[in-house]
């Protein structure tokens, strides 16, 4: 076993694990949990205070007593249940296997820099994923077709507009637009076109920030389930401003 030495080193380590995983999308006791199981392993305690944009740990060798804190920020990152998954598993296996600092930070910096899925294919399985939530509504196989070209289109837009730091709020009154004037089309055939206009947003609902949001008050986080939940409603009104264009344009009328 490698002799466990105390540095800033292993607390800025520490303090970037908790905001990695805050800002992959995992509930606030979770990332707590992980993150003193994982000062555990590195031999010390880790007190820890989550809010919406930052953490403070403060974190006291058992030997010495020392105490050291550190503040960092939450990095805005896309929802991540691999990194989720892997990154608890890594808490687990320090402790287990008794890793030294260097091999747990050698393992996190393999898990975070890690080459994500092919955008392409996520931008098909989005699409037929939202298709298939047509068809659970009740829409029919054209219906489906243009519900996953839309979504395609939607989400495409999304990411492009990610990738120059746009406001997110912006993208998703956009994006939204986008995918409902696109699935508008269905008005022209004789198909389940209001099935295919409704479901064409679905891709964009933020799921994991409402039930992180009921999840985190339920288990005593309040500020952070209270924050959560507030970013997840607007969300939810830029969803409905961007259909709502839509709406106004090719129906004239909101249904």
């Amino acid at each position: 076993m490698t002799t466990k030495t105390f540095s800033m080193d292993q607390v800025k380590f520490v303090a970037e694990y908790a905001a990695h995983l805050m800002g992959c999308g995992i509930h606030t006791s979770r990332v707590i949990r992980n993150t003193k199981r994982l000062g555990d392993a590195l031999n010390f305690d880790v007190n820890i205070s989550v809010f919406q944009k930052s953490i403070i740990l403060t974190i006291q060798k058992n030997e010495t007593q020392q105490i050291f804190s550190e503040v960092i920020e939450i990095p805005a990152l896309p929802i991540s249940f691999e990194h989720n998954s892997e990154l608890s598993g890594l808490s687990w296996e320090a402790v287990d296997r008794k890793l030294s600092f260097e091999e747990i930070k050698a393992k996190y910096e393999k898990i975070v820099s890690a080459p994500r899925m092919n955008q392409w294919l996520v931008l098909l399985l989005v699409g037929l994923a939202n298709a298939s939530f047509c068809r659970l509504f009740g829409g029919d196989w054209l219906s489906m077709l243009i519900v996953c070209i839309a979504t395609f289109a939607g989400f495409y837009t999304r990411l492009f507009l990610q990738a120059r730091k746009i406001n997110h709020y912006i993208i998703f009154i956009v994006s939204a637009f986008i995918a409902s004037m696109l699935s508008s089309t269905a008005l022209l055939f004789n198909t389940t076109s209001d099935i295919a206009l409704a479901t064409s947003v679905l891709y964009l609902i933020p799921g994991v920030p409402l039930i992180n949001g009921v999840i985190d008050i339920i288990e005593g986080h309040t500020l952070t389930g209270i924050s959560r939940l507030t970013n997840a409603f607007l969300l939810i009104i830029c969803i409905a401003i961007g259909l709502s264009f839509t709406l106004f344009l090719f129906t004239n009328r909101l249904v």
